[in-house]
């Protein structure tokens, strides 16, 4: 499901989008991350915070710096661990001497091959932050939202100054996200995104496409992409046993070969969640409805 989109922004230039925000895109663009990873910069004065470093490319590390310039980095901040996120946070700290603050270390190995980017094993937090709990600097508070699904360690972060959220890969703004077990959990995912639809964030800063100002809207669309995903499912179990590959080829027509394997993980998420319920069942390869 096709979100908001804009143009590619500048590799490696700060793009101020409102007072405290600057982003810095990361020059590695994919079918996973579109133009790349967006890294931010929080804060105004002589306080920073950056949130998702991104991969550990000199370029993009040096482009931080720059964009950085005479302020104190207070906190390198991530949302989650897969290898466009994180890696640049420990040679960010070693230039900068700022503590590595936000998700938990997770790196896990994927049940089967996986095309976005698997887990960063480097990642060494020195301070978890708990769902609510909060950095401060000079005029700016960013506040920890837990949202698991995508990957369990999954964090947003609210910038209370101005009611933006920074969403990570959780709501990004040209797609939706990949949600790849064992580790990805459909089941929390949508219970994130209730939580987001709750909430009344003014703008979303996704670390992949444009800002989103229309965000209940969006995630409201969102989850019922989700929940038609599921009725599909229903729907071609009716026939009969199915093993996940004969789902895909139904039911995402014309998808770019490179994302066959996350669709085939997507339906296996919904399938998990469903089994969970009590709806399917599997045997080997094959799935089939409980009754």
């Amino acid at each position: 499901m096709a979100s908001q989109t804009e143009p590619a922004p500048p590799v490696g230039t700060a793009v101020t989008l409102e007072p405290l925000v600057r982003r810095v895109l990361a020059d590695n663009p994919s079918a996973f991350t579109l133009h790349g990873t967006q890294s931010y910069l929080v804060g105004a004065g002589r306080d920073v915070a950056v949130i998702d470093p991104g991969p550990d490319e000199a370029e993009h590390i040096d482009a931080l710096i720059a964009a950085i310039g005479d302020a104190r980095v207070v906190a390198i901040c991530c949302t989650h661990t897969h290898r466009d996120h994180s890696p640049a946070a420990a040679p960010l700290k070693q230039r900068t001497g700022a503590p590595i603050i936000g998700c938990a270390a997770l790196n896990l190995e994927s049940i089967g091959p996986r095309g976005d980017a698997p887990f960063d094993p480097t990642y060494t937090p020195d301070r978890v932050l708990a769902d609510g709990e909060r950095l401060t600097g000079d005029g700016w508070t960013l506040t920890a939202v837990a949202t698991p699904g995508h990957t369990s360690n999954h964090l947003c972060f609210a910038l209370e100054e101005s009611g933006a959220l920074f969403t990570g890969d959780h709501v990004m703004g040209w797609s939706t996200t990949v949600v790849i077990p064992p580790d990805g959990d459909m089941g929390q995912y949508m219970a994130s995104m209730e939580l987001l639809h709750q909430r009344e964030d003014k703008v979303y800063y996704p670390a992949h496409g444009a800002p989103v100002t229309n965000t209940r809207q969006l995630v409201r669309g969102m989850i019922g992409h989700r929940r038609q995903r599921e009725r599909q499912i229903l729907r071609q179990l009716q026939d009969g046993p199915k093993p996940i590959p004969a789902m895909v080829t139904a039911m995402y027509k014309g998808l770019d070969s490179r994302l066959v394997g996350a669709a085939g993980m997507s339906v296996l998420a919904h399938l998990t969640d469903l089994a969970r319920r009590g709806e399917v069942v599997s045997t080997d390869d094959t799935w089939s409805l409980t009754n």
